[in-house]
Formats: C-alpha cells, structure tokens, sequence
C-alpha cells in the first residue's frame, strides 16, 4: 500500500476536485487482529486462572476494577475488563474506559523524540541548551558547607540523551527532600495551569541534583523532553503528539484530556484508607482531566485506554511498524530498547529506596538486564514502564509477547502487575 488511501474510480472532474483531499488523507493502521490464546501458543486454562485471580483482587477489594490485554505474535488472545469503573454508582468496568495513564505516556514522548531524531531535527548527544537556551548556565548542587548550600559548575551539559534516560541531573521533587528537591517544591514546577515553556524557565534557576550522565534519577526529564520536541518540530506537544503518533495508529481515545461526549467512560481514581477500604480519591466530577491543561506533560499528563496502548505497545514490539503505518526504523527502536546506562547508573529506582536489581534503562524504557528472584516472572531483554495510578505494560521481544494492564489506584502498587505477569509467563510455558 502507498502513504496514502488510494482515491476510488471516478469522473475526471471529481479527481481532479478530490485528489488533494485524497492525499492529506494518511493510512491509519488498522485493528489488530484476534485469536484463539493455543493459535498463539498460550493456555487458555491458564488464562482463565488470570480471570479468576483479577477477580479475586476485586471482591477482595484490593482494587475497583481492571482491563487487562495480551497481544502475541500481533494478535490480541485476551482482552477483559474486570470489577467496576466507579463503585459508588455501579458502573461496570469496559474494555473501552478512559484511564489515567501517569508516567506511561514517557514512552509516547520519547518515540515523538526520536521521529525527530530520525528527520535529522533532534541529535541524541545535542546539549538540551541548543534547545531550551536558558538551560545553559544550569549550576550542580555538591552538598553544603556549614549552613550554605555548594554549587559547582557541570563537568558537562545535559544532552537529549540524558532526557531520555534520565541521567539529566533533574528531579521530580517529591520523591526526595534534599535541598534542590525542595526548590522543586517551592517552584511548583509541574504545575497543570502552567505550560512548558514556563516549566523550563522555572527548571533554570534551580541547581540540578546531580553531574549529568552520573546517575539515574527519576525526574521531570521526559517532561523537558516534550518542550524539545516542541522546539524542534514548531508544534505543540499535543498537535504533535496527534498529527504524527495518535492519527496514523488510530489511538483515538488517547489525549491530554477527557472530552465532554467521553466522560462516562472515564474511570474514577481510588485509594484505600487507613481501615484499608477503597475510598475514592478522585471522582469524574471533580477531575481536573475534564479540562485541557496548561502543561502537556510528556511525562505524565495523558489518558488512554487499554486498546489504544496496546496499539502503540504493538508499534514498538514490530519495530516501529503497525500494520501499513511506520513511525520509526527498527534499528531506532532497537537502541530504544537495550540499556543505555552506565554501570554506575544501575540499577534503577523510582526515588533513594525503592530499586529494581538487574533494571537498567534504555531511551524511554526500563530495561531488564539480569534476572533477578524478586521478580521470577520477568524475563532478560523485556522492556516497560508503569503509571502513578498503577498502569503497567511490558513488552518481552523474545516471547513476541505484550501486556498492558490498567487499574486506577493512588498511591502507585505493583499488585496487579504481580498477579497477572506470573499468569501470563505460565500461561505461555504451558502450551
């Protein structure tokens, strides 16, 4: 197939009327198809058992709800929405709700990154400054002497790269409470009414935690990412994000906000209070993703669903490919995809405490370098990430093999990605 849909058999008049319409008209890829989980090579009897065991969580009221997907060899073999969207109004869980998607849409940003990286825009070891000039004069913070805060100069500039897997010297704020942490803090820097432009103005006059390339820190790297691609493609970070990855695979319910006709498949937030009862922690009502923000956040502002990500999920997997639409070469997402950190930098961790032995990270995802007994279901070369509400995916290129799994719970637990990875990985043993 061309670029673009071929115009139907017509008059001469009409194509010379219509071809223009014609060609601004892009293939979209189209839905992926299904089969029985044994055509794939999984059991079904095992997967019954992840139904079961999703179920469990449910009346057990670990969680409200959750849709979970499988995809092998580009073929969706399970796909079930389980327990309620909002339990307070008995509203089933779909296959079709609307989920927060946090820290999931990173991977969304570093693709839109690397398209330009590929056009000849973007250069992985450019210095963030060539693209956001007020990063240049970024100081380092080295401890304190006596009562006084030290800063020294970088001993070099953060580059795109250092963006992507996050070894900037940036941070989030509220993971730590070092000094600069605070500062983040004090700035507001992830402020939803803001935009990008303010966010990096605000980034500028506080020291970045660490040397860059030294150390893996989660942080607001990916969101800095976003106002790159911004810069180098002249668009926004919503327009791009439509026009170039949301269109062409036909994610059409993923965005920085949840439209009006949308709402009633939106899911309600949920957490558990000190009795452990699920209490809601953000209603549809009340939710601030009714309204388009400020700050498209590349790291963390979009919602999706479970169909869409795995649609995107599928691209990756087939090397930048779905279907008839290419985002990206398979040698770019091959670098994607395999660490990029030094040995120093690993392993990973969300905050000081909580790390992941045998993690490191490539350009928008982890990466799994080493097996490790905390996590028997994981597997050498599977790469993923999660969300705050307790989203995950993971994608094990060895097996041909994808998983998303969503639920809408705050403050972030692994639980359901513990309960159906282990189910999955038997599942596929079996057969």
């Amino acid at each position: 197939m061309s670029q673009f849909f071929r115009c139907a058999s017509l008059s001469a008049a009409a194509v010379v009327l219509l071809a223009g319409a014609c060609l601004l008209k892009p293939v979209l890829a189209a839905e992926l198809p299904t089969a029985e989980p044994a055509e794939a090579g999984l059991s079904r009897e095992r997967l019954r058992i992840l139904d079961d065991a999703v179920e469990k969580l449910v009346e057990r009221q670990k969680i409200a709800g959750a849709v979970v997907a499988v995809l092998r060899h580009g073929r969706v073999v399970h796909f079930k929405a389980y327990g309620q969207r909002d339990r307070e109004q008995s509203l089933p869980m779909k296959t079709d709700t609307i989920f927060r998607i946090y820290s999931m849409t990173k991977p969304i940003t570093t693709v839109a990154a690397m398209m330009l990286v590929e056009e000849g825009k973007i250069a992985l070891d450019d210095p963030v400054a060539k693209y956001i000039p007020e990063f240049k004069d970024l100081k380092v913070y080295d401890g304190a002497d006596g009562v006084a805060a030290k800063f020294v100069a970088p001993r070099r500039e953060m580059t795109v790269r250092d963006l992507m897997r996050h070894t900037s010297g940036l941070s989030y704020g509220f993971l730590d409470k070092t000094p600069v942490d605070l500062m983040y803090l004090a700035q507001s820097v992830l402020d939803r009414n803001t935009d990008l432009k303010k966010m990096t103005r605000k980034l500028a006059v506080i020291p970045l935690k660490h040397q860059p390339g030294e150390k893996f820190e989660y942080s607001v790297s990916i969101d800095v990412l976003g106002r790159v691609v911004e810069e180098a493609s002249k668009q926004s970070l919503d327009e791009f994000f439509s026009k170039r990855i949301f269109e062409p695979l036909d994610m059409h319910d993923t965005g920085f906000f949840v439209p009006q006709e949308k709402l009633d498949r939106f899911v309600t937030n949920y957490t558990h209070d000190d009795e452990g009862r699920l209490v809601i922690r953000e209603a549809v009502d009340d939710s601030p993703y009714r309204e388009k923000p400020g700050l498209l956040s590349g790291g963390g502002g979009l919602v999706s669903t479970a169909r869409d990500y795995t649609r995107f999920c599928q691209m990756v997997l087939s090397g930048g490919k779905l279907g008839e639409v290419r985002l990206l070469k398979p040698e770019t997402v091959a670098e994607m995809t395999r660490n990029q950190l030094p040995k120093s930098a690993i392993p990973i961790g969300v905050g000081p405490t909580n790390t992941r032995p045998g993690v490191g990270f490539g350009l928008g995802f982890s990466v799994r370098m080493e097996l490790n007994k905390n996590e028997p279901a994981s597997v050498v070369n599977e790469y993923g990430w999660g969300g705050a509400a307790s989203t995950h995916f993971w994608i094990s290129p060895d097996d041909d093999l994808l998983v998303v799994a969503l639920q809408q719970q705050m403050p972030f637990t692994p639980l359901l990605e513990q309960t159906v990875k282990p189910l999955v990985r038997t599942a596929l043993e079996a057969e």
